[in-house]
């Protein structure tokens, strides 16, 4: 049975003192919770002190991004190994922002996947299409192609340490949300995408998070869904109360 993960992506918030502060209260109001893992990923500054703070907790720490070399001339880049000793356990990879933003390609994707496996960091592997693509009703199509370019030449020895996240683009941000029913069959679609790349065993143990505009109030329907394993969240992790209630609820 795969155990929920619940993830926070913080993205650009919170100073030292806020990210410290936020880790604080997530400690205390989560101690003895293992219902489901747990994970917060800061931005780069935060790292060391919000890992020094969830010191002695079960909620692991993660980055938001890396780059696919482990050092070199790059300014501005943070790589695995450098994550690794900062305290961190996992990666998100291919956010859609780091997509549209910052020109990241599937190619690009696939580096910081196998840089992220090669570090020994767990990647959460972000896909998903836009409102366009689900309009035209070509979000398999779409998703088929997207996967498959990310996972290029990634073994199955090594593809069963990854957790992907199906965030559908138009529902990030925007208050809209996928219904339980579109994203718990486009997470089964998921699935058996990776039971075509690699085997029935693999797709099973797959985590699939299902990241866009999660709440308290529609997490429970969300999770019930039997191929949804778990969160990645974005404003409703910037404060405890509501980060704890989705974790909550996630078992409920």
């Amino acid at each position: 049975m795969r155990k929920p993960l619940i993830a926070g992506n913080w993205k650009l918030h919170k100073t030292i003192r806020e990210a410290v502060e936020l880790a604080g209260e997530l400690k205390r109001d989560l101690a003895g919770f293992t219902g489901a893992d747990l994970l917060v990923c800061p931005p780069f500054i935060d790292l060391v002190p919000v890992a020094e703070e969830l010191s002695g907790s079960s909620i692991a720490l993660g980055a938001q991004d890396l780059f696919w070399e482990d050092s070199g001339a790059f300014t501005g880049a943070v790589s695995g190994p450098m994550l690794k000793e900062a305290g961190c356990s996992y990666v998100i990879v291919g956010h859609s922002e780091r997509r549209a933003y910052f020109g990241d390609t599937d190619d690009v994707v696939n580096k910081k996947l196998n840089a992220a496996i090669s570090s020994a960091l767990t990647p959460i592997l972000c896909v998903g299409e836009s409102l366009e693509k689900r309009e035209q009703k070509v979000t398999k199509e779409f998703l088929r192609k997207q996967l498959g370019a990310d996972i290029r030449g990634i073994g199955a020895e090594l593809i069963s340490r990854i957790v992907v996240a199906y965030e559908p683009i138009w529902a990030i941000g925007t208050g809209r949300t996928a219904s339980p029913q579109m994203a718990g069959e486009t997470h089964h679609f998921i699935r058996e995408l990776f039971a075509e790349h690699y085997d029935a065993s693999i797709a099973a143990n797959l985590r699939i998070l299902y990241g866009g505009s999660v709440k308290p109030d529609n997490a429970r329907v969300l999770i019930a869904e039997e191929d949804i394993d778990g969160f990645l969240i974005g404003g409703a992790s910037l404060k405890a109360d509501s980060f704890v209630k989705i974790a909550r609820y996630s078992i409920m």
